[in-house]
């Protein structure tokens, strides 16, 4: 008999409080989830063990939480994906990745933990982009056919 297991969720932020502070609301929920203070080693983590779902800030120095997304989105197509952020040029990034074809959900910061979980339960019920699009073709052409981290509980 197959074991349910909580959906895995990779929460990155550099700020080390803010990162913490979600992992916990997240495994109060009943999730799996690690926190990440860098977006380089969080795609190593990703590309390792693909999580359910990744959230991420979107400004942190290097590698940005968009950049970190779009390629997320690239090697775990599975994998669906939530940015936070607090400032406003945030939103000016997620025009420039909307123009090249990324679109990803964006929530502000400071978030309740309520509007959290629900913007969650929302991401993993919808799934990846690819996912989406998989259930799209399925009901459009009538067909039902199914196309190294530690996590912590």
């Amino acid at each position: 008999m197959r074991q349910h297991h909580p959906p895995r969720i990779l929460v990155v932020d550099d700020e080390q409080a803010i990162a913490d502070t979600l992992t916990i609301i997240l495994h109060h929920a009943g999730y799996e989830a690690i926190a990440c203070y860098d977006a380089g080693r969080a795609l190593e983590i990703a590309t390792a063990s693909p999580p359910d779902l990744l959230i991420s800030d979107v400004i942190m120095p290097g590698l940005t939480g968009i950049d970190l997304a779009i390629l997320v989105e690239q090697r775990c197509p599975s994998t669906a994906i939530l940015l936070i952020s607090g400032l406003g040029i945030s939103f000016d990034l997620m025009e420039e990745a909307r123009r090249q074809g990324h679109d990803f959900e964006i929530l502000e910061q400071p978030i309740h933990p309520t509007d959290l979980l629900r913007e969650v339960a929302a991401a993993l019920r919808d799934g990846s982009p690819l996912q989406r699009l998989q259930r799209s073709l399925r009901t459009t052409s009538g067909s039902d056919a199914s196309g190294g981290a530690v996590w912590m509980k």
